[in-house]
């Protein structure tokens, strides 16, 4: 996760993190951890349930913040913040306020059948579930989610050894505000990603822009796993660009790495060889607010990005490390040690 020289941070932030979990379960009631707590973290079919992730407004396992009571709530959102920057935490908060926005925009709905329950989006309906017993040296980890939210955070031995897949979304991707503001959570990502692209020579916008039309989701989905070379790597490598482009692409590396502590982000591993193997690639249209996509690659990355759905209003945007997602390599490596 951390480069040498964070090693102290990181530890604080893997301490913080449980510090905040266990402060947590301690305010539950027996039959609240039964749901809460799942099972410990390992390189086996019993770890299957800590892999499995969502964004959408489906059962993404754990304890409701309906399910508990408002100091419990205030202790789930604490553990919540202790993996994410202050404007990760912002935007994860927003995220889930944005559920009463949507409500409105879709007419506040007696029922929401397509799910079965009695309100479909729902602030109260995100899952916050903690696998094996925090802190110490055993692997543990713990995971939050809901529609368009999904956090997942493995430690092992008393480090944070993985922070993927993380997941943001927004719908609306763009609201209005008084005064004639303007709520975009996600806009940073979308605009300078658009940037890059539109700044690009007639010869590296052919390479870069793989298709006239965007994907409808996210081409890798929820999937547990991917490869570094599925999908298979296209677009342009940092390599071919210049000076000022180069800026754009780490500042939008940023907007992905910046949702996590700056002790645990790999930002600063971005640069010179590292940034030249990063590949870029857009399908769809460059003008705003049409239907858009974009991928960002390199052997230990995969970013997916689409705005395409609700007329272009509606952002997916997700941080994966092929390689380490769930902190696999760590338990593999952890199990060999132990057993």
């Amino acid at each position: 996760m951390a480069d040498e020289a964070d090693l102290g941070g990181a530890r604080r932030v893997a301490g913080a993190m449980a510090d905040a979990a266990l402060a947590w379960l301690g305010l539950l009631d027996a039959g609240q951890r039964r749901t809460a707590v799942g099972e410990s973290p390992s390189d086996d079919a019993t770890d299957a349930e800590r892999r499995r992730w969502f964004y959408t407004p489906t059962d993404h396992g754990g304890l409701t913040l309906h399910q508990q009571r408002p100091a419990q709530q205030q202790a789930a959102m604490r553990l919540v913040a202790s993996g994410l920057s202050t404007a990760g935490y912002v935007t994860v908060a927003t995220t889930l306020g944005l559920e009463n926005v949507l409500d409105h925009v879709e007419g506040f709905p007696a029922r929401f059948t397509r799910f079965g329950r009695e309100r479909g989006r729902d602030p109260g309906l995100y899952y916050l579930r903690v696998f094996g017993e925090p802190g110490g040296v055993r692997p543990w980890g713990w995971r939050f989610g809901g529609h368009h939210v999904s956090l997942n955070n493995l430690l092992v031995d008393g480090d944070l050894v993985s922070t993927t897949p993380c997941f943001m979304g927004a719908d609306p991707a763009s609201a209005p505000l008084l005064g004639g503001a303007v709520s975009r959570p996600l806009g940073r990502p979308e605009d300078l990603a658009r940037e890059l692209v539109r700044s690009l020579s007639p010869e590296l916008a052919r390479r870069a822009i793989v298709s006239p039309q965007a994907p409808p989701d996210l081409v890798t989905g929820n999937r547990t796993t991917v490869s570094p070379d599925d999908p298979a790597p296209a677009g342009v490598a940092g390599a071919e660009l210049d000076a000022g482009q180069r800026e754009v692409l780490r500042a939008l590396l940023g907007t992905y790495f910046g949702r996590v502590p700056d002790a645990v982000s790999p930002m600063a591993r971005y640069d010179g060889a590292a940034l030249d193997a990063v590949r870029v690639a857009w399908a769809g249209r460059t003008e705003p607010g049409l239907p858009h996509y974009y991928r960002i690659q390199a052997p230990d990355l995969l970013i997916e990005w689409d705005n395409t759905q609700r007329d272009a209003n509606h952002a997916h945007s997700v941080w994966r490390d092929p390689g380490r997602d769930f902190g696999l390599d760590v338990l593999a490596a952890h199990h060999q040690r132990h057993h």
